[in-house]
């Protein structure tokens, strides 16, 4: 799949700009297509966009004790993180499932640690597209700001 080919109603509703939503797609299908998924075979693909700009991929990597496994999401998450970024602007998900996979509940958590606000889309290889953000995937998100001060 090619950039060009994410097209849906709601793709119009997309705000990163084309050029960085296309090293998402690229990125996130690449990913994907390492994905390590031997148990469920659903391999993911995600990628991120962090506020400077830079963007990270992964993809999802299974283990036999399957509790240990880890998100596509959370992988590309965490590749960011460990390389000094604390804020990201987009998560792109692409999946085989029609229509596409949302991240998964630890993964939005994650996410909103991350990009309380963040847009979040989902596609597929078919070239579907659901675009969202944060607030709408988990409102009442749970953040820093709702500890108690140190």
């Amino acid at each position: 799949m090619t950039p060009t080919e994410i097209k849906a109603g709601s793709a119009s509703d997309i705000k990163v700009d084309d050029v960085n939503l296309g090293f998402l797609l690229v990125a996130a299908t690449d990913a994907r297509s390492r994905a390590y998924a031997p148990y469920s075979a659903f391999p993911v693909g995600a990628a991120v966009l962090t506020e400077s700009g830079a963007i990270y991929s992964g993809c999802n990597v299974e283990s036999a004790s399957y509790p240990l496994g880890c998100c596509a999401e959370r992988v590309a998450i965490y590749k960011a993180v460990s390389d000094g970024h604390k804020r990201i602007t987009c998560v792109l998900v692409i999946t085989d499932t029609t229509p596409p996979a949302a991240p998964c509940g630890g993964c939005r958590q994650v996410i909103y640690e991350f990009g309380p606000e963040a847009e979040v889309i989902c596609t597929n290889l078919a070239g579907n597209v659901r675009v969202t953000d944060m607030p709408t995937l988990l409102p009442f998100g749970f953040g820093g700001s709702e500890l108690p001060p140190r």
